[in-house]
Order: C-alpha cells, then sequence, then structure tokens
C-alpha cells in the first residue's frame, strides 16, 4: 500500500522506496495521474489518499474539487481508499474528504503523542493540532480550524510577503511595501539559510533562478528597488521583517493552543520542522520518522489504512 496526499500546489506520496514529492499546481492542470500512473504497480495496487487540494481556485467549490481529484487517482489506482473528517474511509466523492489531511496525521500520532501539540509547517500552511482533542476534531472543516487558530494560512515557501509585513526599516527609513507578487517566504528562507534552493519546489514570482541572488533581487522588489539601490543588506532588512513576523504568528499560534489544551508538548513536521522545532521548542518527528515526517499526511494515511485493514 502507498500513502498519496493530493494538495493543490504538491503532491506528496510514500511508497517502500521512500518519500517522492512533485510540484503540481492543480489551478494550472497539474497532471495528477500522469505523476501517479508511476507508482501503480497494478490495477490492484492500494493506495490510501488525503486531499486538499480540492479548495484551489480552479474548481467551482470544494465538491466539484474532490470529484475531480477522486477521479484523476482511480484512474492510476482504482482501488484507492479516501480518508475523510469523519475518520472513515470512501471509495467515492463525498464532502467529508475535504481536507481531511491534517485529520490523518492527527489519527496515526494521538496513540504516540496523547498530550501533545502537532505543528504541521509546510510550502503553504501551518496545521497546529491539538491531539488529546482528537474526538472533538472530527468533522472540522478549514473554515472552523481558522476561526479556532488550529490552521494559520503561512508557509515556507508560497507565501507572499507583503501579506504578512507591510512596512520594513531599510537604513533607518521605515519604507512601506508594495502588495505587488515580487517575492515570496521561499525567497526569504532560502536568503537567510533555512532551506536549500533543492528545496524551493514551487515556481518563483517571477519565472526566474531559485538561487541566493535571485531571490535577493525579488526581495529588493518588495519596496520597488532594484537590488542596486538598497543593497543586499536592504534586501536581507526584507527578508529578516517578514521572518521575525511569520516565526511570530506561528509560534505564537502554538503556544496559544498548548495552553488552552493544557498540552505538554509540541512536536513538528513538515518542510520546516527543523527550525520551528528550535523556534516552538519542540520536537523535530523527523529524529523519529526520517524523510517520512516532511510528508507526514502521505505516511499517515497509509498506516491508518493498514491499521484499519488489518482491524
Amino acid at each position: 500500500m502507498i500513502g498519496i496526499d493530493v494538495g493543490g500546489a504538491n503532491l506528496k506520496v510514500i511508497d517502500g522506496h521512500g518519500v517522492h514529492i512533485h510540484y503540481c499546481p492543480l489551478w494550472t492542470g497539474g497532471p495528477l495521474t500522469d505523476l501517479l500512473s508511476p507508482y501503480a504497480a497494478g490495477r490492484d495496487t492500494l493506495a490510501a489518499v488525503v486531499m486538499s487540494g480540492e479548495l484551489a481556485d480552479c474548481f467551482e467549490n470544494k465538491l466539484q474539487g474532490i470529484g475531480f481529484i477522486v477521479r484523476a487517482v482511480q484512474e492510476a489506482f482504482p482501488a484507492a481508499w479516501f480518508y475523510g473528517t469523519d475518520t472513515a474511509f470512501h471509495t467515492c466523492p463525498v464532502p467529508a474528504l475535504a481536507a481531511a489531511n491534517w485529520l490523518a496525521s492527527a489519527d496515526f500520532l494521538r496513540e504516540e503523542y496523547p498530550d501533545a501539540v502537532l505543528l504541521d509547517i509546510g510550502s503553504t500552511t501551518a496545521d497546529i493540532i491539538p491531539l488529546s482533542r482528537f474526538p472533538a476534531l472530527r468533522g472540522l472543516s478549514d473554515l472552523d480550524r481558522l476561526r479556532k487558530g488550529y490552521l494559520v494560512y503561512t508557509g515556507m515557501l508560497r507565501t507572499p510577503v507583503a501579506t504578512l509585513i507591510s512596512s520594513v526599516d531599510i537604513r533607518g527609513i521605515t519604507t512601506p511595501v508594495s502588495t505587488e507578487y515580487f517575492a515570496t517566504s521561499a525567497d526569504t528562507h532560502l536568503v537567510l539559510g533555512h532551506i536549500t534552493p533543492d528545496e524551493y519546489t514551487c515556481d518563483t514570482p517571477d519565472k526566474n533562478e531559485k538561487t541566493r541572488a535571485a531571490s535577493l533581487r525579488r526581495l529588493a522588489r518588495v519596496v520597488c528597488a532594484d537590488l542596486e539601490e538598497i543593497g543586499e543588506e536592504g534586501a536581507l532588512q526584507v527578508a529578516r521583517a517578514f521572518w521575525d513576523r511569520q516565526r511570530k504568528i506561528i509560534c505564537g499560534a502554538v503556544s496559544r493552543v498548548k495552553t488552552e489544551t493544557g498540552a505538554s508538548s509540541v512536536i513538528v513536521a513538515g518542510l520546516g520542522a527543523s527550525i520551528f522545532a528550535r523556534e516552538c521548542d519542540g520536537t523535530d518527528l523527523r529524529g523519529v520518522l526520517g524523510p517520512a515526517a516532511d510528508a507526514l499526511p502521505a505516511y499517515a494515511v497509509r498506516e491508518v489504512a493498514l491499521r484499519t485493514r488489518g482491524s
């Protein structure tokens, strides 16, 4: 059995050979079936699936997105099981399949870490999940989680810089930022050394290189400047201002959920696990799960399916 997590931007697959992450933006017609087909050894290959890509704005509504994803997966894996927010597996499109990936992670981890808050920080969002509250988590939508502070919509790669900061200090002068799509969190984390160029797996705003120099140029444009106008230090000030704000938002949300639920610890997964484990005084699950922690919902849904199948 393999595990699959279909996001709006990324497709994550766990199989016997390891972790496979493909950039697959559904809003541009990402080739979901084509990417999945090589993992199917035969028509009877079992796959356990979660999704969040149904929210992509190429779909008129979530149910339309769910139907598209289910059909695309079933073309490669006719016997696929789809995990829902009702904690059940389904074989056809139902509303409960919308954004159930985080719940699969909680379902998998809740017995091993019954008194922890899970932070899964990926390319686009931060999921903050109190594992001790698992029964109350069933059925929550993304709207519910936003309201409860369990979903923070900022991540390591795809967050536009201007969404978190309105101004930055450049050479002692408070400088407003433009609200153009000039740079993202990936540019910030690359120039600050938090990610490598290989981990910059999404498109760049200008469709150009994924290098430190190119990211500095994109960050300079956030304040309507060429890099030569403000220098490398000026571009780094943009990056630091964004990172400071992002860190405070995410760690503050984790702290609030931990306090509200009386949790004793924090465990961290996803692309940003190593840095946020340090910032939030948590445990990096990469030390336990290895690379699978970078694709936790795909790994988790496979394990939950195997547990269900064997029960």
